[in-house]
């Protein structure tokens, strides 16, 4: 249920809003639904991620991933794809740890 949550919120939130607004809604969600601290950080960590790997192939594939490309030789990788995991690690990262940090802060009010 949180993962789905957050997923949603991450992907709406990606066409009209910055790119930092889902580290807080993977936290208030957290805090809100969040049970454990494991299912948090796995739910924040897997919607934000697989919510910018949708994102980043619905902006890249129109124009046949010129620009993913162009930056992955910049970072002088072989292939645009790693550009896309990277984001995805990023990504799932900042959303894993507000998601972690939503769901500890519940528990630290709790007691």
């Amino acid at each position: 249920m949180l993962f789905l949550i957050i997923l949603i919120l991450s992907f709406i939130s990606g066409f009209f809003l910055p790119w930092w607004l889902v580290a807080i809604m993977a936290f208030l969600a957290a805090l809100f639904l969040g049970k454990t601290s494991r299912q948090s950080f796995w739910s924040g960590f897997g919607g934000v991620s697989a919510a910018w790997i949708i994102l980043a192939l619905l902006k890249s594939i129109p124009n046949d991933n010129m620009l993913a490309k162009r930056v992955a030789q910049l970072f002088q990788l072989p292939h645009w794809i790693l550009i896309l995991l990277v984001t995805a690690l990023i990504g799932g990262l900042v959303g894993g740890l507000s998601a972690l940090s939503g769901v500890l802060l519940k528990k630290a009010l709790k007691t």
